[in-house]
């Protein structure tokens, strides 16, 4: 039987957080299947911490390269994944979180013939390889007779890559261009059906194990019947360990690699807000004493801060204040017997990608 205090150093090297890098970053995103993408200059860091070279020129590079690319896979929620794995992702999971969005475009009085329109317009825009920031999407959008004000047009341009026209992929200045789907993605996977749910399951433990099957339906948006067959074609390639009477899955290399990097994984590691180390799991109590959850992401809005952890558990959360020469990074932590690690804060901050 495996601890609740082991989870999280297990889940450090199952992540590549601990012990053995990724040889490149699209490795990385590919180990975890899919990494949270909301927070752009966040997640550029979630993924150089999973690289051998810890280099955020790096992660751009396989964004520009059309190795990695950014959508909104599942949950409705924007995520980097490789490119070959998206298309196969939006068929399993896209058609759920569409569904769920029509209430959605009724409450911003969009149209079925508008979303339509507006993914006519996106798909015209960018053909022929053509690459536009959101605001030049947007405005052909409108030009095509849509109006795009307020969260119509985040929504719009939600729509078309939800439903698999388009995605952000290179960069410029900063941030992510929009560009074709069928157009950047050269070499994509196609899968179905239970053969994607089995997918879907070995990818998802082998990145984030141990973990259970309510984890699983949880990050991916499945029904929790559907996670089941997953885990079942699944299942000849995990682990299963017993964790407080629960069954949690993963890669059967994971306990190994971690007996290989103890110290690494009972270290102190700062996280970017939106890790999957955090928002990976609907249980994180694991990793989190439950009475600090709300400190991670106060009053629960939806904003994840940056995390400290030591010894595979959330210790207390960390910010940059001030600017220029004066920047410089703080630890709060939660419990005054953290205070000596997070003590680490600016010295660790000052290492990151």
């Amino acid at each position: 039987m495996t601890t609740g205090h082991e989870v999280g150093q297990l889940r450090l090297v199952a992540q590549g957080l601990a012990g053995p890098r990724a040889a490149t970053p699209a490795e990385a995103v590919r180990r975890l299947l899919a990494a949270q993408g909301q927070d752009f200059p966040g997640a550029v860091t979630s993924v150089a911490l999973r690289a051998e070279q810890r280099r955020r020129d790096a992660v751009v590079a396989a964004l520009d390269g059309g190795e990695v690319v950014r959508s909104w896979p599942m949950r409705g929620t924007l995520h980097l994944t490789a490119a070959e794995d998206l298309p196969w992702m939006l068929d399993l999971l896209g058609s759920r979180a569409l569904a769920g969005a029509a209430k959605r475009r009724e409450y911003l009085g969009i149209t079925d013939a508008e979303a339509a329109r507006a993914c006519e317009a996106a798909v015209a825009a960018l053909s022929g390889g053509n690459r536009l920031s959101r605001a030049d999407l947007l405005s052909a959008i409108e030009a095509a007779g849509v109006p795009v004000t307020g969260q119509r047009g985040y929504h719009l341009l939600w729509f078309a890559a939800q439903s698999g026209h388009t995605c952000l992929g290179p960069t410029a200045d900063g941030d992510q261009l929009f560009v074709l789907l069928d157009e950047w993605v050269r070499a994509p996977r196609r899968l179905e059906g239970d053969e994607a749910l089995g997918e879907l399951a070995r990818r998802f433990f082998t990145g984030h194990g141990p973990a259970t099957v309510q984890d699983l339906a949880r990050w991916s948006g499945l029904g929790v019947r559907e996670a089941r067959v997953g885990v079942a074609i699944a299942r000849p390639d995990l682990e299963a360990l017993t964790v407080d009477g629960t069954e949690h899955l993963l890669d059967p290399a994971t306990p190994e690699r971690l007996a290989a990097c103890r110290a690494e994984a009972r270290g102190t590691h700062l996280l970017p807000g939106f890790d999957e180390f955090v928002l990976g799991y609907g249980d994180r109590s694991a990793v989190l004493d439950p009475e600090f959850a709300e400190r991670i992401v106060p009053g629960r809005n939806g904003m994840f801060l940056p995390t400290v952890v030591v010894d595979g558990r959330i210790v207390g959360t960390w910010r940059r204040q001030g600017s220029g020469r004066n920047r410089v990074a703080v630890g709060t932590p939660f419990r005054e017997e953290d205070a000596a690690a997070v003590a680490a804060v600016p010295e660790l901050a000052a290492a990151l990608p």
